[in-house]
């Protein structure tokens, strides 16, 4: 009977011990965006909004928008959304013309981890 609950308590603790770090080595990943990624938009954005599976630090987070003849878009800073920690808020800070425009992103998790990306819309 011991050699049972010696079993058992193995297999119990190495489940446990495979099944943590799962959730400890979890990364933000972005799940929606505003504008979506290849989406015409019909007039120029206020804000850039991005949604992520986990809640971010919008401290360490932010993006670089470029356009048209790769010029820098200026920005304002990341902010996170008061009622959801998993949503980031870049205000844009100049009308954006008509054109093809790439946004690079960077957040850290609230669990430390960093992640990036970027992806493409266009102004009509």
């Amino acid at each position: 009977m011991a050699f049972t609950r010696t079993r058992l308590f193995t297999l119990s603790t190495l489940f446990a011990a495979l099944a943590v770090p799962g959730a400890a080595f979890a990364h933000a990943h972005l799940k929606h965006q505003y504008p979506a990624a290849d989406a015409a938009v019909t007039a120029s954005p206020q804000a850039i909004t991005l949604n992520f599976s986990e809640g971010v630090e919008a401290n360490f987070s932010g993006l670089t928008l470029t356009g048209p003849q790769q010029a820098v878009v200026k920005t304002g800073t990341a902010k996170r959304n008061e009622k959801d920690d998993k949503q980031l808020i870049v205000p844009v800070e100049e009308a954006m013309k008509p054109g093809d425009y790439q946004v690079d992103w960077h957040v850290v998790s609230v669990d430390g981890h960093k992640t990036k990306g970027k992806y493409h819309f266009s102004v009509k």
